[in-house]
């Protein structure tokens, strides 16, 4: 083991000198085999007789101890170039790290506002100069929000059913028509909040100069909203309506999921309703309805919190 450094080190010399690697990235380097070293020399063997499972304790080890997927992967990225090399030089007859991949990191919830911060920000009307803009806005966040659609579903509504319209809404059935991902189609409710402001939008923008533009959503110059600018104007709404977290398209369709969920239960109805191929990808809801489940319990439960 007492040559395990100096095989270390030459390895060091030569990525530095192969890859041309930068200092930082070299230390890096160097700290992950020293790492290696270390759990090696208290394993009892040296490194050139480290199996592929040590291997795999030393991973469950640093998992255990709270290192991230990500750091473990580098870590393992670092030992497996060793190995690799140490290969080359007819040191060893086999990379014990080859097969050994990191723990997959959890998937993050997606982020969604409360039921209160929702109401807030839907029934939020901006003191705006141009009672246009904010007509425009506030039928933009009913939408996203009453029916769960995707941005890209909203910026392609025309006015009007058509040929070639990729979705329309269908004020009089209060139904909206949209094209999802897979050009997949779907229709789904539009409710009365959502009805009166997409109303009073369509009112205003009637009497403006651009009427004939068939797309719903339409800027200044009559061209159709993008998708970036529906998430500048929101997230500039929600900081006005005095939300701690800027909001953005998607946040407010997790928001109208994890809110049908809580209140139906039904998870293929909001299966049905965002237009998900596969019941699997709705099924993250049920873990945000479980989230506000514990809320609720630990708030009114006489046993649930526990003594500090």
């Amino acid at each position: 083991m007492d040559n395990d450094d100096g095989l270390i080190e030459r390895y060091l010399e030569h990525v530095r000198v192969e890859k041309r690697l930068a200092q930082r990235t070299l230390e890096l380097y160097s700290l992950d085999l020293q790492k290696l070293s270390e759990q090696a020399r208290q394993a009892g063997v040296p490194v050139l007789q480290v199996q592929n499972a040590h291997i795999r304790r030393w991973v469950a080890q640093m998992h255990g101890a709270g290192r991230s997927g990500r750091g473990i992967a580098l870590i393992l990225s670092g030992w497996r170039g060793l190995y690799t090399w140490l290969g080359r030089e007819g040191l060893v007859k086999s990379n014990p790290v080859q097969d050994v991949r990191a723990p997959k990191a959890p998937k993050p919830l997606p982020k969604a506002l409360g039921v209160d911060e929702a109401v807030q920000f839907a029934d939020f009307s901006a003191e705006e100069a141009d009672p246009w803009l904010e007509a425009r806005d506030a039928a933009i966040v009913e939408l996203l929000y009453g029916c769960g659609l995707r941005v890209g579903e909203l910026v392609g509504l025309d006015v009007q059913a058509s040929g070639t319209a990729k979705g329309w809404i269908d004020v009089q059935a209060g139904e909206a028509h949209v094209l999802g991902k897979g050009s997949k189609r779907r229709s789904v409710p539009v409710g009365s909040k959502a009805l009166e402001a997409l109303q009073t939008w369509l009112a205003a923008r009637e009497a403006g100069a651009h009427a004939q533009q068939p797309a719903l959503f339409i800027g200044r110059h009559g061209s159709r909203l993008s998708a970036q600018a529906i998430w500048q104007r929101l997230q500039q709404r929600s900081l006005r309506a005095g939300l701690a977290t800027p909001v953005h398209p998607h946040m407010l369709r997790h928001s109208f999921a994890s809110h049908v969920l809580q209140s139906s239960g039904d998870l293929r109805a909001v299966q049905e309703l965002l237009g998900h191929a596969n019941i699997g990808t709705t099924q993250v809801y049920t873990r945000l309805d479980f989230q506000h489940l514990a809320k609720a319990y630990d708030a009114a439960h006489p046993r649930a919190k526990r003594k500090g």
